[in-house]
């Protein structure tokens, strides 16, 4: 009965989010992001580090669609390969950030009282600094490198996702299912893990989708100023500096992976635009 309502619930979920053109197109955009970056061996014409030197700054021809960049290396294998590093950036980055979000936010909203303070002032001294330059910060402390900037990146995002998570959880202990399983003798951490975390999970989905776009915009900002993903590995942000001095001559060097970063940022806002509609209790049937 428990698995029919929550298949029922996903298959309604799943009704609604499809009636929005926009966050289904954002949703197919991904899902062929991920594709392409799983298969980049397979449909990159050329390993993302082959050079030619005959070919420097080659225009789109039969060989090279895309061209090709200063040191002769292919435009569009570089792009294929560079979205594993990006969005290895917004999925993990975000992953990090939404685990112990949720955690610290289920704990705080749950105990309330001093547990509450505690956590929100933490938080109110976190939430002082920018992030983007917090983020910058941890990066180049911990030293440059892809998996340094998803730490830093996921470090970065928690106090959004624990507010949230707490604010939610604030308006779900309190109901009367919390009620009956305190009554039974539940402990706290069943309580929180079977029920307070499940019915209030939902503006956290939201949340991480839309946060997955501004981590691949946060993560290839670090790439640009070097604190990132190190050459030769490609990524949209690192491609996009490798080819800003050539912006005069050949602009399409840093305008391809900037449409690619956009495109990606737009995706997950339009997904997360559906999900929080499909989500919203006050459009239910």
């Amino acid at each position: 009965m428990k698995k029919a309502r929550k298949k029922s619930k996903f298959k309604s979920t799943w009704i609604r989010l499809k009636k929005n053109k926009l966050a289904v197109a954002g949703l197919i955009v991904l899902i062929l992001l991920i594709l392409v970056a799983i298969f980049a061996p397979l449909l990159a014409p050329y390993h993302f580090s082959l050079q030619d030197s005959k070919d420097s700054y080659a225009g789109s021809s039969a060989e090279h669609l895309l061209g090709a960049d200063k040191l002769g290396r292919d435009m569009l294998s570089r792009l294929i390969y560079g979205a594993r590093a990006s969005l290895m950036m917004g999925i993990v980055g975000v992953a990090i950030a939404a685990i112990i979000g949720v955690t610290i936010g289920s704990i705080a909203g749950y105990f309330g009282r001093w547990t509450d303070n505690i956590c929100m002032r933490v938080l109110d001294i976190y939430q002082a600094i920018p992030m983007l330059l917090l983020c910058i910060t941890l990066a180049a402390i911990l030293g440059p490198s892809l998996k340094n900037a998803i730490i830093a990146l996921g470090v970065c995002s928690v106090p959004g996702y624990a507010r949230l998570m707490r604010a939610s959880v604030l308006t779900v202990r309190e109901k009367e299912f919390i009620e009956s399983a305190r009554a039974i003798n539940a402990g706290n951490a069943r309580i929180i893990l079977k029920h307070v975390i499940p019915n209030a999970i939902a503006p956290i989905i939201v949340e991480t989708t839309m946060g997955v776009g501004a981590c691949i915009l946060a993560g290839s900002l670090l790439s640009f100023v070097g604190l990132g993903v190190q050459p030769p590995t490609p990524e949209w942000g690192t491609m996009i500096a490798d080819g800003r001095n050539a912006m005069r001559d050949h602009p399409t060097l840093a305008l391809y992976p900037g449409i690619c970063v956009m495109l990606s940022v737009l995706a997950c806002n339009l997904l997360g635009d559906g999900l929080r509609d499909a989500l919203d209790p006050r459009l239910k049937n």
